[in-house]
């Protein structure tokens, strides 16, 4: 399959820097996006050394398929899940160490969304509230499920669209890297399909811009993804931009 990418990231309207940081490595065909936390500095730290890990681990993998990796297979895993799972892993272990070591960097962490395309299939890793989309032929669908407070009360509580809006603690994340020593990674597989366009986004996107709004903008943009990446973008600021935002979008095309 061949791939089309672009990806780009803004401040926003109300934040003085950019905690958010996106990774584009097409020749090891990952691409990701991860939104920093902890202020004064140490967010973007955070974010840069996840997205950063991530693809170092790709490149070293690939180059030498006999490397020792930094944790053990799980057995019900794939070996691409396995080895999206660990790079994941091994950043959450960094950050984590370096918060521990310097305390400019106490209490930093970041979350993460990344997929990889391997031999048809899209794998897609996240931790955290950061969002993988799919948009195909005309259905747009989430396909990761928020790690965060306001998510596990809705699973609980089913709670009121109401509810949902009035919520206190919506930028509560339950899981991010560089909390604990280790992380959970939630790893799902995907065939892909002649003409799939997956939407990676920090909640800078998702907190201003409506599902259907994305949609709207992605299938009146065609196969334009640059301008796809900016009018996103521009929508989220258009709603207040109260967030960084960040947005990569990756498609499919049969040769």
């Amino acid at each position: 399959m061949r791939i089309r990418y672009a990806g780009n990231t803004h401040v926003g309207m109300k934040r003085d820097h950019n905690e958010d940081s996106l990774y584009l490595l097409p020749e090891e065909n990952i691409y990701i996006v991860a939104d920093g936390m902890g202020g004064h500095a140490a967010g973007e730290v955070a974010s840069q050394m996840a997205v950063e890990t991530v693809a170092q681990f790709f490149r070293e993998t690939a180059e030498d398929e006999d490397m020792t990796w930094p944790f053990k297979m799980q057995k019900d895993r794939s070996y691409i899940e396995n080895r999206l799972a660990t790079s994941v892993k091994l950043a959450n272990y960094r950050i984590f160490e370096t918060a521990q070591n310097d305390a400019k960097r106490k209490g930093m962490g970041t979350t993460i969304v990344t997929i990889f395309l391997h031999d048809k299939k899209v794998y897609v890793g996240h931790v955290g509230d950061s969002r993988c989309y799919r948009l195909r032929k005309g259905e747009y669908s989430q396909i990761t499920e928020d790690h965060s407070l306001l998510n596990d009360y809705i699973k609980m509580k089913d709670l009121t669209p109401e509810e949902i809006e009035n919520f206190p603690h919506k930028n509560v994340i339950v899981r991010a890297l560089g909390m604990k020593e280790t992380v959970q990674v939630d790893i799902s597989s995907l065939d892909a399909h002649n003409g799939d366009v997956y939407l990676l986004c920090s909640d800078g996107l998702n907190g201003m811009v409506t599902d259907n709004e994305m949609k709207d903008i992605l299938v009146s943009s065609g196969d334009d993804l640059e301008q796809a990446c900016n009018r996103l973008i521009q929508q989220a600021n258009q709603a207040g931009g109260t967030d960084n935002i960040t947005v990569v979008l990756v498609q499919f095309l049969d040769e």
